[in-house]
C-alpha cells in the first residue's frame, strides 16, 4: 500500500471494488462499475440508506442494492431484495418480515450478472 493510500483501507471493500469491476467487464454492465465508485467514496460521502426510503421509492418485487449502509429506521411494507455492503440487524429483519429477501452484493452479482433490473438506491 502506498504511504497515503486513497479510498478504502478495509481489505474487503477493496476485495469487493475489485470483483464489481471486474463483473463490469465480463457482463458488459455499467451498474456494477457505478456501485464500485460509490463503494470508493471516503468514509463521510457514503451511503446510509433507511428501509423507511426503501418503502418510499421501490416498488413491490423490485431488485436494490445499496452501495453503502442499510439501516432499519421507518417501515418497510413491500417484498425487495436488497443487497448492501452492510445491514443492520433491525433493517435484515423488517426486510424479511415484510417478505423480501437480503443479500450481499456478490451474491446479487452472480444472480443477476447483467445487472438488468436492479436499482442503485442512494
Amino acid at each position: 500500500m502506498p504511504p497515503n493510500p486513497t479510498g478504502p483501507t478495509n481489505r474487503q471493500l477493496r476485495m469487493l471494488v475489485r470483483f464489481l469491476r471486474k463483473a463490469a467487464v465480463a457482463n458488459s454492465a455499467n451498474i456494477w462499475r457505478a456501485v464500485a465508485e460509490y463503494i470508493e467514496r471516503p468514509r463521510r460521502q457514503r451511503i446510509v440508506v433507511n428501509v423507511g426510503k426503501l418503502d418510499r421509492v421501490a416498488k413491490d418485487g423490485d431488485v436494490i442494492v445499496v452501495p453503502g449502509k442499510l439501516l432499519g429506521g421507518g417501515k418497510l411494507s413491500k417484498r425487495v431484495v436488497v443487497a448492501a455492503v452492510k445491514a443492520s440487524p433491525k433493517a435484515i429483519q423488517k426486510v424479511i418480515e415484510a417478505g423480501g429477501e437480503v443479500l450481499t452484493i456478490p451474491e446479487l452479482v452472480r444472480r443477476f450478472p447483467k445487472g438488468s433490473g436492479v436499482r442503485i438506491i442512494i
